[in-house]
């Protein structure tokens, strides 16, 4: 081997050696390398040992980072040549948005270069990342494509939210498709265009034109939004597909120093009243950075409705938005007048703290006034709310909140209420609320004023109300007077609204004094005492009791679920005498005995209406009067109602039995059942049956009384002793003796009768006496009667025979015929009488005078026969 060639061998071994070096110590001098180049506080870090695979050189990790934020991070990246182009490829990259606040500021001299001069240093190269992930916004993470070359550059983006294809060459930027997903919008937003870039790539485009469609979940009709521009100056349009007038219309223009929106417009035509307005705004000094920025502008809301037209404006600045401590004056004011409300606002205020945090402080002055109609019947006088001194931030609300409202409604009546209270970083379920209420008012329709005060909280999740004073002086309506009702609680109201322990308790107490029945009865002072115990407010369980002193106690149960109200009422069995103060002292009755109970279920919904079933039962009852008595009372009444009716004996009928009425006559064994509803109709009638009662020694009957009635009711009288009728009515001219029976057809709601073609004939013989003092008056006072009255002293009757109408005036028309044999001087005649009469009978039930009546019809109706029967 030569000299030479040992030389040669040596040299490539020794180069062989040193690429291998460099080789395995790539992740100790190539970040070093590179930092040559990069800038200050910044570097490259290796993971794992690169290596040669199939062409090109693998890297399981590199890292960049600024300090010590990983501003970008590729995971199994690749470089190699092929095809004669660079092939750069990468599993992943994520990007840290956060990193570049810590970037040094670039302090490069020299003349710029061109879009084009970089263009044209550009290699020939193919860029191909996995997926392409930019915090925080890698929900639009995707796949990346992109070809380099000098004359143009391709770009490919696909990902679940985010698709993009687009063209650089030269300045002209192409965009054939840019698609973005989100959760507001139910179709993808759809945007293509042109854009001419300036000629130094540090700048804004120079001109262009963006097209595109949007649907929003908000707005039923899909949107196209146009943006164009030239120069310095252009339009942002979105319209309602359809609609030639735009609903947003922002001409815009930037210079060096300012960024300016001017005669902006917008409108919103979907509302009930349809909202429009203008817009200005105004950024000077925008490209020295956000924290020296100065915003100013001007929005304003015209509305018109009650009261004409209103104008509501909003001016902010001059002030500035910072990432650390930004200071942007407001000013609110104006009025907007909606189609039944009007809304006043004077409310002064900063926004100040970090921008991605802000606080609005409300300054002096701040008031939010409202007038009109809130709801069908209920009108607002005035509404305000004092907003001086309250802050809002993200952490919640501080300061002092107030609310004063006045209304009044036209069937109801004026009332004002207040509320005053302290918020400290509150919002709904977090941080705390105290607050106090008070307020009066009045009801006309029941006459009486109310008021009403107390307090609470609401700390975190926990509502309270920790007392309630409510009441009216007094409650007057029909025939019911209440004196000084008041609902106040027996214990604190508590709504825990934790989702996994959801609570709510409270209880109640309602008192109202004496109440008074315009019939002069009364009900003594009452209390009702009920608690509820649930998850929240719509959906509890609640029990109570109500007492009258003596009366009661009546206990009560149920349950709230939101949308329908549904319980149960016990009334023990209770004697009668408690109920005393119900009569008035008028009437002069007394409750002697008796006994009570009852049991009721009942529901109540918006749907529904009221619906309640249920029974009264009233055992061994008595009751006194000074003319009269009724004993062995027993009364049961189940019932249902739904929808306004009544539904009397469900299951089995009303039943009323009465043992005894004592009068001036006795009435026993009464009986009376009635089943149906009320109010009756044609296919659901009400049905009155099993009447019955022991009267004078006979029977009085009525089987049936159907409403609405088609047919009369047949009142049955049988086997009535006149003897003891004659005996009850006490008269001192007659006396009858003898049995009768009749029948009454009885109407109830006929336009003409209330008996129509009644009867009533004698059963066995009956006897009439005319007392002897009485015939001698007729005698001495018609001469021309008195023959006639002779034989009129004492009668045997075979056949008696009346026919009795009755109409809705009470005139009474019965026609009469009368058969028998009289008896005087020991001499017999036969007689027929036959006689109209015809009394008003409403008046005749008041004098009860029957033996006057009689001796006045005997004196102008009696004459003697034209034969006389032979003397037996």
């Amino acid at each position: 081997m030569t000299r030479g060639l040992r030389r040669t061998l040596a040299a490539l071994l020794a180069l062989i050696l040193l690429l291998l070096g460099l080789l395995l110590t790539l992740t100790q001098w190539l970040p070093r390398l590179a930092g040559i180049w990069l800038p200050e506080s910044t570097r490259v870090e290796l993971q794992g040992s690169p290596r040669w695979h199939q062409g090109g050189l693998h890297f399981p990790e590199v890292r960049y980072l600024v300090g010590d934020c990983t501003l970008a991070k590729i995971e199994d990246a690749s470089l190699g040549w092929q095809h004669q182009r660079w092939q750069l490829n990468a599993q992943a990259l994520q990007l840290n948005s956060d990193c570049l606040q810590a970037l040094p500021k670039s302090d490069a001299s020299g003349a710029p270069r061109s879009l084009t001069e970089w263009q044209q240093m550009l290699p020939g190269a193919d860029i191909h990342l996995g997926q392409l992930s930019i915090l925080p916004w890698q929900q639009y993470a995707g796949r990346f494509d992109l070809q380099l070359d000098k004359d143009a550059q391709q770009l490919h983006y696909q990902g679940d939210n985010l698709r993009v294809d687009a063209r650089l060459q030269g300045q002209e930027l192409h965009i054939a498709q840019l698609q973005l997903n989100h959760p507001l919008l139910p179709k993808p937003l759809e945007l293509h265009g042109d854009v001419t870039l300036p000629t130094f790539a540090d700048g804004l485009p120079v001109a262009g034109e963006l097209n595109g469609d949007v649907n929003l979940t908000q707005w039923p009709q899909p949107l196209s939004v146009t943006l164009n521009w030239q120069k310095q100056q252009g339009t942002l349009v979105i319209n309602q597909q359809g609609d030639e007038q735009p609903l947003l219309q922002l001409p815009w223009q930037v210079d060096a120093q300012q960024i300016r929106i001017t005669q902006g417009h917008w409108r919103w035509p979907q509302a009930e009243q349809p909202l429009s307005g203008g817009m200005a705004l105004t950024l000077d000094n925008w490209q020295q950075g956000l924290e020296n920025t100065q915003v100013s502008g001007r929005f304003n809301l015209i509305t018109q409705g009650r009261g004409g037209k209103g104008n509501l404006v909003l001016s902010v600045g001059p002030g500035t938005l910072s990432l650390t401590d930004s200071h942007l004056p407001f000013q609110l004011t104006g009025e907007s007048k909606l189609a039944e409300l009007q809304l006043f606002g004077s409310m002064p205020g900063v926004l100040h703290g970090m921008l991605t945090d802000p606080q609005v402080s409300l300054k002096q002055g701040a008031l939010l006034r409202l007038r009109g109609r809130l709801l069908s019947t209920l009108e607002v006088d005035e509404a305000r709310w004092p907003l001086a001194g309250v802050t809002l931030a993200s952490g919640g609300i501080n300061g002092r909140l107030q609310a004063i409202l006045k209304a009044h409604d036209p069937s109801f009546g004026r009332f004002n209420l207040h509320l005053d209270g302290r918020a400290s970083n509150f919002w709904p379920d977090s941080g705390r609320w105290n607050w106090r209420y008070w307020g009066e008012g009045e009801m006309a329709p029941l006459n009486a004023k109310w008021d009403v005060k107390g307090t609470g909280s609401w700390l975190d999740t926990l509502i309270s109300l920790d007392t309630l004073d409510t009441g009216f002086d007094q409650l007057a309506y029909g025939m019911v007077q209440v004196d000084k009702p008041r609902l106040t609680l027996s214990a604190p109201v508590r709504w825990q609204r934790d989702l996994d322990h959801p609570a709510f308790t409270g209880g109640f107490t309602l008192k109202s004094g004496q109440t008074q029945f315009s019939y002069g009865g009364w009900l003594p002072p009452s209390e009702l005492d009920f608690a509820a115990k649930g998850s929240d407010p719509s959906r509890f369980n609640w029990r109570g009791q109500l007492m009258a002193e003596d009366i009661g106690p009546v206990r009560v149960h149920g349950r709230w679920d939101g949308e329908r109200l549904r319980g149960e009422a016990w009334w023990p069995a209770q004697s009668l005498t408690v109920f005393q103060p119900l009569l008035s002292s008028d009437l002069k009755m007394r409750i002697q005995s008796g006994e009570l109970r009852a049991q009721m279920a009942f529901s109540a919904a918006s749907d529904q209406g009221f619906e309640a079933g249920g029974f009264w039962a009233v055992k061994k009852g008595s009751l006194w009067m000074p003319d009269s008595e009724i004993n062995g009372v027993d009364f049961t009444l189940p019932f249902r109602l739904k929808d306004h009716q009544w539904q009397l004996g469900r299951r089995g009928p009303v039943s009323l039995r009465i043992a005894e009425v004592k009068n001036q006559f006795t009435l026993q064994n009464i009986t009376a059942d009635l089943q149906g509803h009320y109010p009756w109709q044609e296919r659901q009638p009400l049905t009155l049956s099993n009447v019955n009662l022991d009267l004078l020694g006979g029977h009085v009957s009525m089987p049936e009384l159907r409403m609405p009635q088609h047919e009369p009711a047949r009142v049955s009288l049988r086997e009535i002793n006149l003897s003891k009728l004659i005996t009850a009515i006490k008269p001192k001219q007659f006396a009858m003796s003898g049995k009768v029976n009749g029948e009454l057809p009885l109407w109830v709601n006929n336009p003409q009768w209330l008996i129509e073609k009644g009867w009533i004939a004698n059963s066995g013989p009956l006897t009439f006496r005319m007392d002897k003092d009485m015939a001698d008056a007729i005698v001495s006072n018609n001469f021309a009667a008195g023959a006639a009255m002779d034989w009129l002293r004492y009668m045997e009757i075979s056949r008696s025979w009346a026919t009795i109408d009755l109409d809705n005036f009470g005139n009474l028309t019965m026609q009469s015929e009368v058969k028998g044999t009289s008896q005087f001087s020991n001499r017999r005649q036969s007689i027929n009488l036959n006689y109209r009469h015809q009394e008003n009978l409403f008046q005749l039930w008041r004098s009860l005078r029957f033996g006057d009546n009689l001796q006045s019809w005997v004196e102008q109706n009696a004459t003697l026969p034209s034969k006389k029967d032979p003397q037996p």
